[in-house]
């Protein structure tokens, strides 16, 4: 596995799904091109891209911007394999694959990944033989490593990870806000990941953009610590302080993101003990903004005919001030998995009856539940 860890020294990966657009709605592949100097300026070499950002267009924008302008020992280049997305067949899912070699020009994958991996979605990948097909792909000199990005539960990270040890990475959401989420599990799948010796490429460091722009009482308490510092670079040295790191990619939308993001890793200085307290600080302000004041002590959880994780729906609700509403049920299909859901509730009491903090959970399930149903 060492090779794969010195594929990428400069800790920082270009994230290539939310370029900047023009009014037309075509992408601008001017300033894509300044960003992409600037990036390989500074020591980056990772490009991170899909087969459906953008409908092809990231990709192609990283032909137009780098894969045409630089030698090809100037960049690692990564892309992804989505199996569910347009309901394609197992010849369409394969034909992805060659669909990104041609709009990408890169010849071959330096990380290829099977794209977002959950319960949904998991067992299609199985059927669809795509494990066997990127293998296959790596034995033809097409891809020189290979793993999977992942949205789900601990317990499925495991399962994927000892099914297929041959993956060779994975890529997780991890930022500051997510660390003990129990919708994403941050910190619990990193575990899981260094515990079977896979390197971790972050996504959502900033929380798609949440963080760099945080709620009120987030950013004084960022801004207080350190005037001079955004709010973003925050997050993104969290990030990348962390051990077991490949990458830490960043969806940048223009030049002066590009800029701010390469002044914190230039040179790269990981968040020191009073600076880990600040982020303390910060996360203890996310869970307070919260609209149900639940602290979590399960007493409900225990006698609910229904197994509903009523703590862990209303912290996914709680969650959702700022977030994009993909994200919130997302949170809330991975919190559900195999238990009740928020419209399962039959009212019986027994939770309410319980509650050290008199919570009406019935009505309040019934708000998460309207929340929830889309």
């Amino acid at each position: 596995m060492e090779e794969i860890r010195t594929l990428n020294p400069f800790r920082l990966g270009f994230g290539l799904m939310r370029l900047p657009k023009n009014p037309d709605g075509s992408i601008d592949i001017p300033q894509v091109c300044e960003m992409a100097d600037l990036f390989l300026a500074a020591g980056g070499t990772y490009f991170d891209t899909a087969y459906v950002y953008d409908g092809g267009l990231s990709e192609a924008a990283f032909k137009a911007a780098v894969a045409d302008r630089y030698p090809r020992e100037r960049y690692t280049l990564a892309t992804k394999l989505n199996a569910f997305m347009g309901n394609p067949d197992e010849a369409a899912a394969k034909q992805q694959f060659f669909t990104s070699l041609e709009r990408t020009g890169a010849g071959y994958f330096d990380f290829y990944l099977l794209h977002a991996l959950q319960r949904a979605n998991a067992p299609i990948y199985e059927n669809y033989r795509l494990w066997d097909f990127v293998a296959e792909q790596k034995a033809r000199g097409l891809i020189r490593h290979y793993g999977f990005s992942f949205h789900a539960d601990p317990e499925l990270l495991e399962q994927l990870l000892e099914k297929h040890p041959d993956a060779e990475f994975v890529q997780l959401q991890i930022n500051y806000a997510d660390w003990e989420n129990p919708g994403v599990a941050a910190r619990r799948n990193w575990e899981i990941c260094k515990a079977h010796g896979k390197p971790v490429i972050i996504m959502e460091p900033v929380k798609g953009g949440i963080l760099a722009n945080p709620i009120p009482s987030v950013r004084a308490i960022l801004e207080g610590a350190n005037s001079s510092a955004s709010c973003a670079s925050w997050a993104l040295r969290f990030a990348a302080g962390l051990d077991n790191i490949l990458a830490v990619l960043s969806g940048m939308s223009d030049v002066a993101q590009m800029k701010d993001n390469l002044r914190q890793m230039q040179p790269f200085r990981p968040l020191d003990e009073q600076e880990m307290q600040v982020i303390a600080r910060a996360q203890k302000a996310l869970d307070e903004a919260k609209d149900i004041p639940c602290t979590a002590c399960h007493y409900c959880t225990e006698g609910c005919p229904m197994n509903i994780p009523i703590p862990e729906i209303f912290t996914v609700y709680n969650r959702k001030e700022g977030s994009p509403h993909f994200r919130t049920v997302r949170e809330y299909t991975i919190v559900t998995q195999d238990r009740g859901k928020a419209a399962d509730c039959i009212g019986c009491g027994q939770c309410e009856s319980v509650c050290p903090q008199h919570l009406p959970i019935i009505s309040l399930l019934e708000k998460c539940k309207e929340e929830m149903k889309d």
